[in-house]
């Protein structure tokens, strides 16, 4: 049977192996040759060059592609696979370069325009001959072996996850995001697995093993957002105002299922609804459907028709905390906001990519203001986006929203918190700049003009800057297109019952950069009057008169602002004497970053006043920001001496405003800090018999996850009864997903440190790294400060594992690899570690570099501020 008759009547399951035998010789037998080969036109590279791109840009159009694979019921054979490319070429005088990163035996046949050609391919590519191209219309149909890479195969399901690069990892095609594409899908799968695409399913057939799913023509999108998940799922049906939802599940708690799917298909409901209001323009695509799936790498992925999320951030019980509500909220609502801002229009290119995040993160927290109850839209602002992105912006390693990128194999390497944490406040800094309706006409401009198409950030500004009188253009270039921050100060001055401050910027790197920005300043007077003053800031210094004498200033106090803002040391009843939880959110933060900065508290005296506070404040979000503040500096920046000094009164206190706190999710917070720090003897005890009965605390909901944690936290302290508690609490668990990941930490928790050292050997091997979370949830027991002696040994191998990691996991793991082995690190030695390897690699990659610097900011400032 032809490739044409196999996409067009579907496959049956036995013929996986009968295409598998169907092998042409190769034009260059064994391995490939070395990069760079020239051909005629563009040099044949690994990766996608942007060379590459753009002249395939020119040059290709009208593209489609029709895939089929037929999927064994074991992970470990081969996947079948064949399909047929149509584009229309404009100038067939050079080659076309297909991009296919696998071996070449994956390759078996190729034919163009009806007619064999032998297979050349090399540098991660399949070139096509320009003696066998035409201008206009050509079809190019190719036999080959699915790639594995990211097809994230388990024994009972698989799924895609394309972003930035990864859809040549799994089949020939023209992978950059500005060849829009048409995708019809067909899928034999075992016969009890069901299937999710982009396309609505169209039909099926069945036969005695197999099942075939035939998916109708997908819209036109990317190649990064092409999908489809497939496996042993549970397939809920819903209609949400009119629109039918679909979702694929694994979730057993029936507890979970009926708390959770009524809130998850009525969210995406609101973000629909909000975004057509907000944009003018209807939902743009054929279906809406979404999958849930088990230790997901991210929080979710904006694949259209077909959204990808991790479970565990949909599937909320009676335990839930308000912070875990708003956080799902806000996660669905940036996917759906997604469809417009990404999917309907798209980057150019992916040093743009952060347009899309930027604008779903925006959108998120307006839809999440209005559709959760009790939600702070500018206290959850502060809290969700200002550590994470000063905790990036004050390193080394520091990067600017938009980067440069050469190849796509290094696009993976821009994510980060700069992305998703800087972006939206540089964009309410936008919003406030021109005005809430202006800014919001321009974007509903860019969409109309863009749509279905791709653009680039200087498309955008263009846009808005003929909406505003203020320079755009300036604005751009330091808050876009350069890292960093301002660190503020003043100088306070007046006469004659008036007081002037003088307020002046300066780039925390000692540049002349200024940051244009608005933000608030609190005075407060000895006569109990407030005033909240905003500051323009577009020079150097501005100047605030202020009528009368105020004995506090609080500087940024709506927590708009963006840098290091000047703070007296206050109180702890000066802290809760401020009204607003925003203000007191800023001020938590505003100390946070000058005890870094060494400007005024030492981290013990932080925490001393956080001791204090605590007990005082009301709002769960700032006791979530607290908590994350206290114990941070707790284990990072505290010598093990003073901890064990320390936790005695600390648990005491922690445990005391946990039961006086009336709201059972601030409760729950506060116990979660109780078990990070539980040291003595007493309070692991305590935790032991918790786990062991099940019995929470008073006014505190724990879950079976819940109840997994502390499970791990007891190992990981090596208490005296550890030892039978992980199998105990893995014989608890009901879902076999979950089972398995306790399976998988179970020797990075281990006692004796011959099986941790053998765990991590095993991580060495790119196979044992496939469960990229629990890779990092291994990591971070690995490197618990409890376990610093016998950990820090690692250092070197996973410094040398970067570059590998980077090739071969998903965007985040880099990142997440390197915070994990080196967020708790604060002695001299892991220091010298870290810098030994990075003189020794002088041509390291730069943008590897960075997040190794961002990484180690923390173990660098311990090795300054812990004494």
């Amino acid at each position: 049977m032809t490739t044409s008759a196999f996409c067009a009547h579907g496959a049956r399951f036995s013929l996986w192996l009968a295409l598998l035998a169907c092998t042409k010789p190769l034009a260059v037998p064994g391995s490939s040759p070395p990069p760079a080969a020239p051909v005629a036109g563009v040099a044949v590279v690994p990766g996608v060059s942007r060379e590459l791109a753009d002249d395939r840009a020119r040059r290709i159009s009208r593209l489609g592609y029709q895939l089929a694979l037929a999927v064994p019921p074991q992970k470990t054979e081969p996947i079948a696979a064949s399909e047929v490319i149509r584009f229309h070429l404009s100038d067939a005088s050079q080659p076309v370069q297909l991009d296919f990163k696998e071996q070449a035996d994956h390759l078996k046949s190729v034919a163009v325009n009806g007619k064999a050609v032998a297979i050349d391919f090399r540098a991660e590519h399949l070139v096509l001959p320009a003696a066998s191209l035409k201008p206009g219309a050509n079809e190019v149909e190719i036999s080959f072996v699915a790639g594995n890479q990211s097809l994230n195969r388990n024994d009972d399901y698989l799924y895609t996850l394309l972003v930035p690069d990864r859809a040549r990892t799994v089949f020939p095609v023209f992978d950059q995001p500005n060849l829009k594409a048409s995708f019809t899908l067909s899928l034999t799968l075992p016969k009890t697995w069901q299937a999710l695409a982009n396309g609505p399913l169209q039909d099926s057939t069945g036969a005695a093993a197999s099942k075939t799913y035939r998916f109708a023509p997908s819209d036109t999108i990317s190649t990064y957002l092409f999908s489809f998940a497939a496996g042993e799922f549970t397939r809920v049906s819903r209609t949400m105002a009119g629109r039918q939802m679909q979702f694929l599940h694994r979730e057993t708690d029936k507890h979970k299922l009926k708390l959770s799917l009524g809130p998850i298909f009525r969210i995406h409901a609101d973000a629909l609804q909000f975004l057509e209001q907000y944009t003018g323009i209807p939902y743009p695509f054929r279906k809406f459907d979404f999958v849930a799936l088990p230790d997901f790498q991210y929080g979710g992925m904006e694949h259209v028709g077909a959204i990808d999320y991790k479970a565990s951030t949909l599937f909320l019980d009676e335990g839930a905390t308000q912070d875990q509500k708003i956080a799902r909220s806000n996660l669905i609502s940036h996917e759906t906001a997604h469809m417009w801002f990404g999917d309907l229009v798209t980057m150019q290119w992916f040093n743009d990519v952060w347009m899309k995040e930027v604008f779903a993160n925006f959108m998120a927290d307006k839809i999440t203001q209005v559709a959760v109850a009790g939600s702070n839209y500018d206290l959850k602002f502060v809290v969700d986006h200002y550590s994470a992105a000063y905790g990036v912006d004050r390193t080394a390693g520091a990067n600017p929203i938009r980067q440069e990128l050469d190849n796509l194999q290094d696009a993976g390497s821009l994510y980060g918190n700069i992305i998703y944490h800087k972006a939206p406040i540089m964009m309410r800094q936008l919003e406030l700049l021109m005005g809430e309706e202006p800014f919001r006409q321009g974007l509903q401009e860019y969409l109309r003009k863009y749509a279905y198409g791709n653009a680039t950030w200087p498309d955008l500004i263009a846009i808005l800057d003929a909406r505003t009188p203020a320079d755009l253009q300036a604005w751009n270039q330091v808050w876009v297109n350069q890292p960093g921050r301002p660190v503020f100060s003043y100088r306070r001055g007046g006469h004659d019952g008036q007081t002037i401050l003088e307020i002046t910027q300066q780039a925390e790197d000692g540049s002349a950069r200024l940051w244009p920005q608005e933000f608030t300043v609190l005075l407060e007077f000895e006569d109990g009057r407030t005033q909240e003053r905003t500051v323009k800031m577009t020079e150097r210094e501005e100047t605030l008169k202020v009528s009368g004498n105020p004995r506090r200033i609080v500087f940024n106090s709506t927590g708009i602002g963006y840098g290091v803002f000047p703070v007296a040391v206050p109180s702890a009843a000066e802290l809760a004497s401020l009204q607003s939880p925003v203000t007191r959110a800023a001020a938590y933060v505003n100390l946070y970053e000058n005890m870094l900065n060494g400007r005024t508290l030492a981290p013990r005296q932080l925490l001393d006043l956080y001791r204090r506070v605590l007990p005082q404040e009301p709002e769960e979000l700032n006791i979530k920001l607290l908590t994350g503040q206290t114990t941070d500096i707790f284990w990072k920046l505290l010598t093990p001496a003073q901890r064990l000094v320390l936790a005695p009164a600390l648990e005491k206190e922690l445990w005391a405003a946990m039961q006086q706190n009336p709201a059972p999710n601030s409760r729950k917070l506060l116990f979660k800090a109780y078990q990070s720090v539980a040291l003595t003897t007493e309070a692991q005890t305590r935790l032991y018999s918790i786990w062991r009965k099940q019995q929470a605390p008073a006014g505190i909901k724990l879950t079976e996850d819940d109840y997994t944690a502390l499970a791990l936290a007891l190992a990981v302290r090596d208490y005296p009864a550890a030892q039978p508690i992980l199998p105990a609490q893995l014989a608890r668990i009901l879902n076999p997903d979950r089972q398995k990941r306790l399976q998988f930490l179970l020797p990075a928790l281990a006692p004796d440190v011959a099986t941790r050292d053998a765990f991590f050997a095993s991580l060495k091997d790119e196979k044992n790294r496939e469960k990229e979370a629990w890779v990092v949830s291994a990591l971070g027991y690995l490197h618990h400060p409890l376990r610093a002696a016998t950990s820090e040994k690692y250092l070197p191998a996973s410094l040398a594992l970067l570059e590998e990691i980077q090739q071969t996991g998903d965007i985040f793991f880099p990142y997440s690899w390197l915070q994990a082995t080196l967020g708790s690190c604060q002695t001299p030695t892991a220091a010298r570690t870290v810098r030994e390897f990075l003189a020794a690699h002088p041509q390291y990659n730069p943008k590897l570099r960075a997040k190794l610097l961002q990484a180690a900011d923390d173990l660098f400032r311990a090795e300054k501020l812990v004494k």
